[in-house]
């Protein structure tokens, strides 16, 4: 697995591309992401933009559990 670097614009509230409604949301997601890389994880901009949705009570936790089931983030 190669090294993927995350793009993450404090100025546009973006992760990878993915827009965030705030600052905090950002931040917390963001440090979400880096502790999961350091275990393997390789972010998408479909898996940010469903952890934001779930973040934001845009998605509940059954609905997040299924779509990574399904591997809706690849």
């Amino acid at each position: 697995m190669a090294y993927r670097p995350v793009t993450v614009d404090r100025t546009r509230l973006t992760i990878m591309g993915v827009v965030f409604p705030d600052i905090e949301t950002l931040d917390s997601t963001a440090d979400a992401l880096g502790s999961n890389m350091f275990e393997g994880f390789e972010p998408t901009e479909k898996s940010v933009s469903i952890i934001r949705d779930y973040v934001c009570n845009k998605i509940t936790f059954q609905q997040l559990a299924q779509l990574t089931k399904e591997k809706a983030y690849a």
